[in-house]
């Protein structure tokens, strides 16, 4: 009884004291009078529906004190155009399969998911741009193996490849392959090796450019093998092939799919191709393991990467909505026909992937003593 006498005097307090402000200000206009302005020091639809209760860095926005005040970002991403770097030129394997994809999750998605294309130096600038831009899900870059190539390659490279993007999937890869013109006398990879080894500096291999994975892979051989061979670096993959029809250059090693047509087509000879398991395409072709020489895998690449950053729920349903494409038929016949198969491996998957071979390439490039100008 006593504990509710004192909460009706309280309340009378109050309500006596504010009776008693209210009529001091009677004179004075209620409040408000007119528009009242509310700025908010972001970007429209910035902070991904996230309110901080103080400043914080980083993804974990748990551990940061956030707090969510909108709907889950995988239920209402995206809400605009998705813009889709490719760090390469138009036509090439990585912007053909871009397009693709880019095309299926616009119909999935409801937003369109658009091309830029940003050409240039192993493909350091677009995978720069694409490190710098804002990690909320509307800016993906698509890589190719220079992305695990080009930090053991340069001196320096606009992004870190293990901290500067959240990796989606390696949606496919593409194997290298040995060849040879058919005038050479080895019919099989051992018997190369056998005749290189009895002929030293007779023999070079044409490669697609310096650092290229199939230069790399070839330079990798050299190394292991301990073979007194050169490589003979081409502008692109086209050329390098044609040297070898040529019999400019005896032997190449090159990226499957510009090479499959000229090896069905009996103008050259395949020797081996240095996947882990035998290629879709060349189904009789040896792997390198299977010749006899093991750590010898070398693949392109063709995976997607956001900016850190971004929220992991975007991430996740990203990869979702691309592994689904993928699984598609008319997808799987597009990406075989381009000569790589389809890997759809999970972000964790290829997050392993991206920190083996960033090591692997940058071992290569040391003890071969690659250098790019």
């Amino acid at each position: 009884m006593n504990a509710n006498k004192k909460f009706i005097v309280r309340i009378a307090v109050v309500v006596a004291s504010s009776a008693t402000l209210g009529a001091a200000n009677a004179a004075e206009p209620q409040y408000p009078t007119k528009a009242v302005r509310l700025i908010v020091p972001f970007a429209p639809g910035g902070a991904s529906g996230l309110v901080s209760r103080r400043p914080a860095r980083g993804e974990d926005a748990g551990a940061a004190g956030f707090y969510r005040v909108a709907a889950s970002e995988a239920q209402t991403y995206p809400l605009k155009s998705v813009r889709m770097i490719v760090p390469f030129a138009p036509g090439g394997p990585t912007d053909v399969i871009a397009r693709f994809v880019a095309a299926k999750l616009s119909e999935s998605f409801g937003q369109q998911v658009v091309i830029d294309n940003r050409a240039g130096a192993g493909g350091n600038i677009g995978m720069g741009m694409a490190a710098n831009s804002t990690p909320d899900g509307y800016t993906l870059v698509v890589v190719s193996s220079s992305y695990v190539v080009n930090p053991g390659l340069y001196a320096k490279i606009p992004y870190d490849p293990y901290k500067s993007f959240a990796p989606i999937t390696n949606m496919a890869a593409s194997p290298n392959v040995y060849t040879s013109h058919p005038s050479v006398a080895a019919k099989s990879m051992q018997e190369l090796v056998k005749l290189i080894q009895a002929n030293p500096k007779k023999y070079s291999f044409a490669t697609p450019g310096i650092g290229t994975t199939p230069d790399l892979a070839a330079s990798l051989l050299k190394v292991l093998a301990k073979l007194d061979v050169t490589t003979v670096p081409y502008a692109g993959a086209g050329p390098a092939v044609t040297a070898v029809i040529g019999n400019q250059v005896p032997l190449g090693c090159t990226a499957l799919p510009p090479t499959t047509p000229h090896i069905l087509g009996g103008r050259l000879r395949a020797l081996a191709v240095t996947s882990a398991k035998r290629s879709s395409a060349l189904p009789d072709v040896q792997t390198m393991a299977e010749a006899g020489f093991s750590g010898q895998e070398s693949e392109t690449l063709q995976g997607i990467l956001a900016p850190a950053g971004t929220p992991k729920a975007v991430v996740q349903r990203l990869h979702d909505e691309i592994a689904k494409i993928l699984a598609q038929p008319d997808t799987r016949d597009k990406v075989v026909g381009l000569g790589f198969d389809i890997v759809a491996s999970t972000p964790e998957q290829f997050a392993a992937q991206i920190r083996n071979e960033v090591a692997k390439w940058s071992k290569v490039v040391k003890e071969a003593n690659i250098k790019v100008e």
